[in-house]
């Protein structure tokens, strides 16, 4: 209780600095009280979503949205007081001068800036509003990325071999079917040889894939549909009345895998087989630094596997790859990862540029790295799971080519 005191009264307090800046800016009082309107219903609906809906521990869609609209509000207010705070420093030093040396025989502050308020304003409602479209639009506009990696050790017969890759899925988040679909229709267009699906299909019942099964049920490749489990998939982020009904959702998900089409690998392989050549697929579960599900396990993923078989891996946190893969006895070609999502949010530009909140987490976050000689591509993730939306990091559709690299 004490600490929804504290954030509440530092949230008020927030508000009204921001307000400040309003009132420079403009003389008109209705604005005036939209914006203490939107401020009282952004916190009201966040408190009383996070103390008094039912859903529990559960991040339910009115949840997700209820923190999207606070971090955006949040966002424009913090931006506001850093120009406030600065002026109200210059305007505070400049009223002790005054009295110290000038002609003034009262402290007093000089009137605020209309122009900074102003600025201020400006620059807060960029975040303000990119944060509002990504919840609207943004977490939908799906991003087909190409890649070709070359290999010096690739079969012969699987030069030009196409993979696609989705991960992230977390269909408990998804609001809109029109939108979902036209995501899935992208994945059919890339005709690759293989779909692979790396983790978190929902984000923490199975019953949440229902009503999705049908649409992602009807993706097809030719050498068929591989998954793993990502964290989310085991339910670990609810309060089960038993362990025998979250284990029983467990079971509940890899049947419905299953029904979809999609093999389900838990720390198992298989070989993709072209022109009496192979590649060896290796599918571990969950393993995770900082306090995630460990329980993928390589040494039995790789059993029956040759050290010099060309060697595919998924593996749903890029930690994985990080702490133990690229260190392994095995030579793994390629890891195909998820779970950061780039955060939902940064600034990219393809080939150039990019930057997220997430680099301060995990070294590894979205796109292609190499280390060792190995390869990852942590893929940024089809669906969207807290902030219900997505900014300047887009849900994502890899496509991989594997590549013959020339010897001359």
């Amino acid at each position: 209780m004490l600490r929804w005191i504290i954030f509440v009264t530092v949230y008020l307090v927030m508000g009204f600095y921001a307000l400040q800046a309003i009132r420079t800016a403009t003389r008109q009082p209705w604005i005036h009280y939209v914006f203490i309107a939107l401020t009282l219903l952004v916190i009201g609906n966040f408190i009383y979503q996070f103390s008094w809906a039912d859903e529990g521990r559960v991040l339910s869609k009115p949840k997700s949205y209820a923190f999207g609209f606070l971090i955006a509000m949040l966002s424009f207010q913090l931006i506001t007081i850093i120009f406030l705070f600065s002026e109200d420093i210059f305007r505070f030093l400049t009223g002790a001068y005054q009295r110290l040396f000038g002609t003034h025989t009262e402290f007093s502050l000089p009137a605020r800036r209309r122009f900074l308020s102003l600025t201020a304003l400006g620059i807060a409602a960029l975040p303000f509003g990119a944060l509002l479209w990504g919840m609207y639009k943004g977490k939908y506009n799906f991003q087909v990325l190409k890649y070709q990696l070359e290999f010096e050790d690739l079969p012969d017969a699987f030069d030009g071999y196409q993979i696609t890759q989705i991960s992230d899925i977390h269909s408990g988040s998804f609001d809109n079917r029109k939108m979902v679909e036209y995501g899935v229709r992208l994945i059919k267009e890339q005709q690759s040889d293989v779909i692979l699906f790396t983790g978190d299909m929902v984000n923490n019942m199975a019953s949440e894939m229902l009503p999705w099964k049908d649409l992602f049920a009807t993706l097809d490749a030719p050498d068929g549909k591989f998954s793993v489990l990502g964290n989310h998939d085991y339910g670990d982020y609810v309060a089960w009345e038993t362990a025998e009904a979250k284990a029983q959702n467990l079971e509940d998900l890899k049947k419905i895998q299953k029904e979809m089409g999609f093999e389900l690998l838990l720390n198992e392989n298989r070989y993709l087989e072209k022109n009496d050549q192979r590649i060896a697929l290796v599918g571990v579960e969950n393993w995770g630094a900082g306090g995630f599900i460990k329980v993928g396990d390589l040494k039995k993923a790789t059993k029956g596997i040759d050290k010099n078989d060309f060697k595919i891996l998924m593996s749903h946190d890029p930690s994985h790859w990080q702490h133990e893969v690229i260190h392994d006895d095995h030579h793994y070609h390629l890891t195909l990862s998820g779970h950061t999502h780039g955060m939902q949010f940064g600034v990219e530009i393809p080939g150039w540029f990019k930057w997220s909140p997430v680099k301060w987490r995990y070294k590894y976050w979205a796109g292609i790295y190499e280390e060792l000689g190995q390869f990852i591509n942590v893929n940024r993730g089809f669906g969207f799971i807290g902030y219900p939306g997505r900014v300047g990091i887009w849900p994502e559709i890899s496509v991989i080519t594997l590549k013959k690299k020339s010897l001359t």
